[in-house]
């Protein structure tokens, strides 16, 4: 179990050694926090300090710098082992340390102490206990005298206090650590759910084109009709429902933000955040193959013409066919290139001009160029692109959109050790005007050999 001491926890032990110096006269007092080690045949316990009172106590031989000594030895050093025939643990109205040597900590485990502290006549060891559950030490003592019985009843009611709050703090721990694992799943869900629906919705746009088209080109007593006017209708009812999707799940960024928590001093180790686990993107698990860039294009370009001459655009197309082959995952490349296209064709106004180019050659990669004359993309969101949910300018127009079209392209695109560049205004300079920047898109894919 990972335990750690919050500073609230801190502060309070602070309090009571505080306590324990200023009405009771002691002269040492060490809270020691505990860690059974489960790798030991031996069952040794650990015990590591986290209060210490003064804290040149613990310095070692010849140390200059208290301060600097005492937190590196606190983080470090200070831990000193009680092997299982020397765990006798003494109590107030128990017999004294110096009867029996067995219950004194061994010289050669203890931390550095100072000469000066090495006094046993006058010391109370006293477990923090909670439930049969040892957590820890409370360590007091003083030079000039013993204890009372009832000092010693305010020192046992002290460890009581401390082993009170060492298990509350401990719960504190393990919650925080569930909200962490719940907050991952969350993101995780999310990232999940926002990756389906974004392929989902460029399908569900050529259909709902391709149903367009078919019915203009039906002619009015033609009893296909009704079958066009069906995939039209039951296009419109699934963009309808998924814009209502969107609104029930449209989380803001403070649902999902981090958890702000209190710093902490850790005693075994800080609890991590498993790895995202892989999110649900096309081809996963699919093997990357040797392939053509034209014959991946060859189907997506078949839909991006129905949808630019429904949208009243000019697609240009240069496709080299006997360029050399790629090394991609098939059903990836089609998702970037489908975002990539898709948005060319969005962001496009009507009248406008999109310029597809495959062949492009550059440092063993081939690459496909996509080029539009639309209104481009300011500088400052240049710099954020890629970024999940990010939109810039583009939010505060009527075009939906989700931010992730280019942030799953890449991810994928670097899958497959390929690479993104963009450049806007485009780099076609026939294709743009100063009213016109446009944007381009090259995507760079590994030459099958390289």
């Amino acid at each position: 179990m990972l335990m750690s001491a919050s500073s609230d926890f801190i502060a309070l032990c602070r309090e009571q050694i505080a306590l324990l110096t200023q009405g009771l006269g002691a002269t040492i007092s060490i809270v020691y926090l505990t860690q059974e080690l489960v790798e030991t045949p031996s069952g040794d316990a650990k015990l590591i300090p986290v209060v210490i009172y003064p804290e040149t106590a613990l310095l070692s031989p010849g140390e200059e710098n208290a301060e600097a000594t005492v937190h590196k030895q606190l983080q470090v050093e200070n831990v000193f082992i009680l092997p299982n025939h020397q765990r006798r643990l003494l109590t107030a109205g128990s017999e004294s340390p110096t009867s029996s040597p067995e219950s004194e900590i061994p010289d050669a485990s203890r931390p550095h102490l100072k000469e000066e502290y090495l006094f046993s006549g006058n010391q109370i060891v006293l477990p923090l206990v909670y439930e049969g559950v040892m957590m820890g030490l409370l360590v007091t003592g003083r030079k000039d005298r013993g204890w009372n019985e009832h000092e010693e009843s305010q020192i046992q009611r002290i460890a009581q206090t401390l082993a009170i709050a060492c298990i509350l703090d401990q719960r504190r721990a393990w919650f925080e650590q569930q909200l962490r694992e719940q907050q991952i799943l969350q993101e995780k869900q999310r990232d999940l759910l926002d990756n389906l629906l974004h392929q989902f919705r460029n399908p569900l746009t050529a259909l709902r084109t391709f149903g367009k088209l078919l019915l203009k080109r039906l002619r009015p007593a033609d009893t296909n009709r009704n079958v066009a006017n069906s995939i039209v209708r039951e296009s419109d009812r699934l963009q309808e429902l998924l814009q209502q999707f969107d609104q029930v799940i449209d989380l803001t960024g403070a649902d999902l933000a981090p958890l702000h928590l209190p710093k902490e001093v850790f005693v075994e180790a800080t609890i991590q955040k498993d790895a995202k686990p892989p999110l649900l993107l096309p081809g996963t698990g699919d093997k990357a193959v040797d392939c053509s860039l034209a014959d991946i294009l060859e189907p997506l370009l078949i839909s991006a013409k129905a949808i630019a001459q429904e949208r009243k655009l000019k697609l240009i197309t240069e496709i080299q066919q006997n360029s050399p082959l790629v090394r991609a995952n098939v059903k990836a490349l089609r998702e970037v290139l489908t975002n990539i296209i898709d948005n060319a064709l969005k962001y496009t106004p009507t009248g406008g001009k999109i310029l597809i180019q495959a062949g492009q050659e550059k440092a063993n990669f081939q690459g496909i160029v996509i080029s539009d004359n639309g209104p481009g993309i300011p500088p400052q969101d240049l710099e954020h692109l890629g970024e999940r949910h990010y939109r810039g300018v583009q939010a505060q127009t009527e075009i939906p959109g989700t931010g992730l079209g280019i942030a799953i392209a890449k991810q994928l695109i670097e899958q497959m050790q390929g690479k993104i560049e963009v450049f806007s205004p485009a780099i076609n300079s026939k294709l743009t005007s100063p009213d016109a920047p446009g944007t381009t898109f090259i995507i760079w894919l590994p030459e099958v050999g390289s």
